[in-house]
């Protein structure tokens, strides 16, 4: 379960105070999932981080009482100048996870052949998108956070297998993913959300973000 509580969130551009949030309350019970559309700007990638612990709100409460993935993307925890290899060994005795079938599964979702042994600062944003997400699904979660849906690359293979472990993974999991784009929601969540001018409008389906989130209004 994550609940808000009157959580507000802004930042000083150095111009103007950007609003991120303001005042917002929401719960996501066990075994909800919910899709968050908003357009580029708005803070997406904030409130996925406040979501994570990775960021604190100005005002208002979080709580969270399940286990929480780190966004998918996010490479806090990921040391540059080691491998792959080495990286899911040190992050497998952090989650005390057994270090062999944490880096035996990530090699297998990867596919990253020998570059799996060589630093991670040195692979592309494609390659390091593929490792980002292998550890994201090598480790078990009761809520899955992710910022703009799964990873666009062009190894069919690693799209296929990526694709079927989280949809097996969401059978007994959430997610919450926050996107520009409905289509990207489309597959994983029922229940959704619309961030716009700092609030959150919550709906009981999709189809009802997406006609708030098209809207126009006309001007006088």
């Amino acid at each position: 379960m994550i609940e808000f509580r009157n959580v507000s969130k802004s930042f000083w551009t150095g111009e103007r105070r950007k609003v991120i949030l303001d005042n917002a309350s929401f719960k996501l019970e066990p075994g909800q999932s919910l899709g968050v559309l908003a357009p580029n700007g708005t803070g997406k990638t904030t409130l996925i981080n406040m979501m994570a612990g990775l960021e604190k709100p100005d005002e208002g409460e979080i709580i969270r009482r399940a286990r929480i993935s780190f966004p998918l993307g996010f490479m806090g925890g990921v040391v540059s100048r080691l491998s792959a290899m080495e990286n899911c060994r040190f992050i497998a005795r952090i989650y005390d996870k057994d270090p062999d079938y944490l880096e035996a599964f990530c090699r297998w979702v990867c596919g990253l052949e020998e570059y799996f042994d060589m630093p991670v600062g040195t692979y592309s944003a494609g390659m390091a998108s593929r490792f980002s997400f292998a550890l994201l699904l090598a480790l078990d979660f009761d809520v899955y956070l992710i910022d703009e849906g799964m990873p666009t690359t062009t190894d069919a293979e690693f799209n296929r297998k990526a694709g079927h472990i989280l949809f097996e993974r969401l059978k007994t999991a959430s997610v919450i993913i926050v996107s520009h784009q409905a289509s990207t929601l489309e597959k994983f969540c029922r229940t959704a959300a619309v961030l716009r001018h700092g609030q959150l409008h919550l709906f009981d389906t999709l189809d009802e973000a997406k006609a708030l989130y098209d809207y126009q209004p006309q001007s006088a």
